[in-house]
């Protein structure tokens, strides 16, 4: 019998429940929110971007590496729909690209040019106060129904609670610290990515593949394994080829 959304949905709120323990690692949960996404709304690529304490915003997780790549560069021109959706607080929804790009011209070249024709974006919102957004991008016309929005808002609030969750993060100034601390990893996983990605001659989303199978196996946080091997420790020389004689790391 086949699988209903409505399950795979349950299931993935089991999981993420199963995630939050006590110092659990913000970005590895946003790339798996990231993931089911994907899943369970009919769209290709999925990314989660957060405001730092400053009010800047940063691409925090993605489901692959276009769609991560393209919200860099909606973040360098300051434009696009999840930036808009951080600033307004309010979702965008069903915004068709080919012909609906006078509002981020250079976005929806970019996004097509990426194979997205597509693109929504829904706020990581509790009452007032906006952390982030989740963007979802689509290869063709298709469209988000009001189910599908629904669904997609609840992925986004399981986010925000998520990173709201831990004890004591109510308070401004511990907000502020564990969002940078997850900005932080995000740059460490990224050089992590790219050092295997190198070295084994494979992509950067089979190398993040790597990273998070190695973290989940040996029950350790994600960002520590991206530590280890951006930095060349222990953790390195599990997952790298052996350095062959009079080379480098």
């Amino acid at each position: 019998m086949p699988v209903t959304r409505e399950r795979r949905l349950v299931e993935t709120f089991v999981e993420v429940a199963d995630t939050l323990v006590d110092d659990f690692d913000v970005i590895d949960l946003l790339h798996l929110l990231a993931e089911r996404c994907v899943q369970l709304l009919d769209v290709d690529a999925a990314g989660i971007m957060l405001i730092d304490q400053r009010g800047n915003l940063h691409a925090a997780a993605a489901s692959a590496e276009n769609a991560r790549l393209l919200e860099l560069f909606e973040l360098q021109t300051d434009a696009g729909p999840c930036v808009d959706c951080c600033r307004t607080g309010a979702p965008v929804v069903n915004a068709d690209l080919t012909t609906n790009a006078a509002g981020w011209p250079r976005f929806a070249e970019a996004a097509q040019a990426s194979g997205f024709v597509a693109v929504h974006a829904l706020p990581l919102r509790l009452r007032e106060s906006v952390i982030g957004a989740l963007n979802l991008f689509a290869a063709d016309s298709r469209i988000l129904t009001d189910d599908d929005v629904r669904v997609g808002q609840a992925l986004a609030d399981v986010a925000t609670m998520g990173i709201l969750s831990q004890r004591g993060i109510h308070q401004a100034e511990l907000l502020a610290a564990q969002l940078q601390n997850a900005l932080n990893s995000r740059v460490t996983i990224e050089q992590a990515k790219g050092v295997l990605a190198e070295r084994r001659q494979i992509s950067v989303d089979e190398a993040f593949t790597l990273l998070r199978r190695h973290a989940r196996d040996h029950n350790l946080r994600l960002s520590d394994v991206a530590r280890g091997v951006a930095d060349g420790s222990a953790t390195a020389a599990e997952l790298l080829p052996a350095v062959q004689e009079g080379s480098e790391f």
